[in-house]
């Protein structure tokens, strides 16, 4: 339908201006013309399918151009049609193309840059989001950055980048996950490069599972062929069925590096999981009751107890995955439970988002209606910041 329409459009494009005045010199020319005509039918016939063919060749040419203005990827192996011989846009014809395509890309993502286009590659935007906007998280908000940006400015990769995080519900999975999207590519989530599948959601059948492998097999393989840096989200990768988990391993396995003068493909596959959130909230809990500060807690304090965890969960085709047997997951990144002021901050951050005024009462208000762990000494929220919004109408309803 919308292409049809644009070909309309476009075709009308060749009618051209009205004449201008004083161009009646050539109306004896059409005149004789039009006499031979009426003499021979059939010289009408004839001039009529040919200026239809001519009009056909232009017209196809016109949609050739805007087409690959608008969707480079779709030309780039293709060779625009060539009119007949003595025509080409005119300069009208050009300008009035150029109108088109700017008012149609108000409306429709036009990726007009080439093939690099859609990737932003924002880092310093990147560690501002996660130092501003991500609150206590201070190894999420170090270790990703630094992986995806070492990654992505190698010259060459031998295998994709594969970061597994981990943590309670509401804790900043997504919301890193999201930061991600948007200071690495233009549109962010919307982008082309960007997937992103729920397991609940996408797959939910256990008896549909050959489905989803074909499914999930052409998403990545469309990603891959428009985006030389693709970005795939998994969320809830706990309940990923084994066979989609099988298909996943050789894309993440080490390969045979590019000729010097390609550029490698550079996908970067991120698995969101609440697998692990009790034994870092456990790890978190036994160091601040010893005396460490929870900017002191490093990779080395919870690495190994994460990775066992997730490894001897017998809930989860996870950890049995050759993806963590075989070492394929590059990063484990723990997401630390959140403590009553990092609830706060979150509150805030929601007023902001909306353009509200609020109180220091109000914060303190709205964290109260959280729920903390553990029973005693309530000093981790168990929701994170999930469904704040949510408290925030109830507060001022």
């Amino acid at each position: 339908m919308l292409r049809g329409t644009l070909w309309l459009l476009l075709l009308l494009l060749l009618l051209g201006p009205p004449s201008p005045p004083g161009t009646q010199g050539h109306r004896g020319a059409t005149s004789l013309e039009q006499e031979a005509e009426e003499q021979d039918p059939w010289l009408g016939v004839q001039r009529l399918r040919e200026q239809l063919k001519t009009i056909g060749s232009l017209s196809r040419r016109y949609w050739a151009t805007f087409s690959c203005t608008v969707w480079p990827d779709h030309c780039e192996d293709q060779e625009a049609p060539t009119p007949p011989l003595g025509w080409s846009l005119p300069l009208w014809g050009r300008r009035a193309l150029d109108s088109f395509t700017e008012w149609f890309c108000r409306f429709q993502d036009c990726c007009t840059g080439g093939r690099h286009c859609r990737i932003s590659n924002n880092f310093t935007g990147l560690e501002s989001d996660l130092r501003v906007r991500l609150h206590g998280q201070h190894l999420a908000s170090k270790l990703v950055p630094r992986a995806v940006r070492g990654y992505l400015e190698m010259p060459q990769v031998d295998k994709a980048l594969a970061l597994s995080f981990h943590g309670w519900s509401g804790t900043g999975k997504n919301f890193v996950a999201r930061m991600l999207a948007e200071n690495l590519y233009r549109d962010g989530m919307r982008s082309d490069c960007v997937k992103m599948f729920i397991s609940t959601f996408h797959f939910p059948h256990t008896k549909h599972v050959d489905m989803y492998k074909e499914e999930l097999r052409w998403q990545m393989q469309e990603t891959w062929r428009r985006c030389h840096q693709s970005m795939f989200i998994f969320d809830e990768a706990e309940k990923l069925h084994p066979g989609l988990l099988e298909l996943l391993g050789p894309h993440l396995e080490p390969r045979v590096p590019e000729a010097q003068d390609m550029e490698p493909p550079r996908p970067i596959f991120l698995f969101l999981s609440n697998l692990g959130g009790s034994v870092i909230s456990k790890e978190v809990l036994s160091l601040l009751k010893a005396g460490w500060s929870r900017e002191e807690i490093t990779m080395q304090h919870l690495e190994a107890p994460l990775q066992a965890e997730i490894m001897k969960s017998t809930d989860s085709g996870f950890g049995s995955s050759r993806l963590v047997k075989e070492n394929l997951i590059d990063f484990f990144v723990p997401f630390l439970p959140l403590e009553y002021h990092h609830v706060q901050l979150c509150v805030r951050d929601a007023f902001l988002s909306q353009d509200l005024l609020y109180t220091e009462e109000a914060l303190d208000e709205i964290a109260k209606m959280m729920t903390y762990v553990p029973e005693g000494e309530r000093r981790f929220s168990s929701q994170g910041c999930k469904s704040i919004s949510q408290r925030i109408n109830l507060f001022l309803s």
